[in-house]
């Protein structure tokens, strides 16, 4: 009897999980990983194969660089150069609008 509930369980436990729909984000917007899937697919290129597959998990683990972490290095890197006023402005301005 106890190996029924199991199988029962483990049963409904798959079924579950094959048809519980994926998540999507609403009115037809694309989620982060989608967007960032697509960025690294036209990134990729003309790659095949192993090469493609090797590129494609480094760019898909690699982590995005947050509004906040360019703002501290950049302010890291602006307080080590010592700059202050007009001259300090515009390279914050310049470091937060480089991409990573």
């Amino acid at each position: 009897m106890k190996k029924l509930a199991s199988v029962i369980a483990i049963g409904l436990t798959l079924s579950f999980g094959l048809l519980s729909a994926p998540v999507h984000a609403a009115d037809g917007e694309k989620t982060a990983q989608q967007s960032k899937m697509g960025m690294c697919n036209k990134d990729a290129g003309e790659k095949k194969g192993d090469e493609r597959k090797s590129f494609m998990k480094e760019c898909l683990s690699a982590k995005k660089v947050t509004q906040q972490g360019k703002m501290k290095t950049c302010n890291a890197d602006a307080g080590a150069k010592k700059l202050k006023g007009d001259e300090r402005k515009g390279f914050m301005k310049e470091c937060l609008s480089k991409s990573a």
